[in-house]
């Protein structure tokens, strides 16, 4: 399935957001993605107003997921939550996971987040990976705007293969994935690459790997061409 979606004659024109737009959309991001608690829960009429004032695709997307959100029981969000990331490897929130799985050399990677935390005078809790999506995004949204994108740009095929599994899933966080993308730049050739031979091959030294995904054709490298 492809995740291309064609904008009809009547959606607004998309525009270009500013720095102060992009921060709002993952610091709504960051809690959307997050497991739905009891705290996120009573924000979502707050959130669904300071969504709906930004620009077309990011707010509109944030507007559809928490008006699912709120059109569903806590329980019911909470078992897709579960159901979606946690007992599904293919799309966990560990953006370092795809490139490394659980290998030596995702340790390297988790202590490039844990430095830059550092380096803003972020300190993580004990018991909390730095790579989690919900952490990174808040990291960029209130302490390091210019990192934080780096972080998450650096990560772009992760991001990408999250997307392609929440639209084989039909879940509803794809819209949470779909606002956070629309602020990072497109994805390059490097990086088309990236996605096709991690969803071919799925996360290195792993006795079950990502099952392999469905793969949108425009992220199909050209031959010969560039928890």
């Amino acid at each position: 399935m492809s995740r291309l979606r064609l904008r009809s004659k009547d959606s607004p024109p998309e525009a270009s957001l500013s720095e102060r737009d992009t921060r709002l959309v993952w610091r709504i991001a960051a809690l959307l993605i997050d497991y739905p608690g009891a705290a996120t829960l009573a924000m979502l009429f707050d959130l669904r107003a300071a969504a709906a004032a930004i620009p077309w695709p990011a707010g509109a997307a944030l507007v559809s997921f928490v008006d699912h959100a709120r059109s569903i029981s806590e329980m019911e969000l909470s078992a897709h939550y579960v159901e979606t990331f946690d007992l599904r490897k293919r799309s966990c929130l560990h953006l370092t996971y795809y490139a490394h799985g659980d290998t030596r050399k995702r340790g390297a990677a988790l202590l490039r987040f844990k430095h830059a935390y550092r380096n803003a005078g972020v300190e993580l809790g004990e018991h909390e990976l730095p790579d989690h999506l919900s952490v990174v995004l808040e990291f960029a949204a209130t302490a390091d705007p210019v990192t934080g994108r780096r972080l998450l740009v650096d990560h772009r095929p992760a991001l990408e293969l999250i997307r392609m599994s929440l639209v084989d899933a039909c879940s509803p966080y794809l819209a949470v994935l779909d606002a956070v993308c629309a602020t990072l730049p497109e994805i390059n050739a490097e990086d088309r690459r990236k996605i096709a031979t991690l969803a071919a091959e799925g996360p290195p030294e792993e006795e079950v790997g990502l099952e392999p995904f469905a793969m949108d054709p425009s992220l199909r490298p050209e031959l010969g061409g560039r928890r």
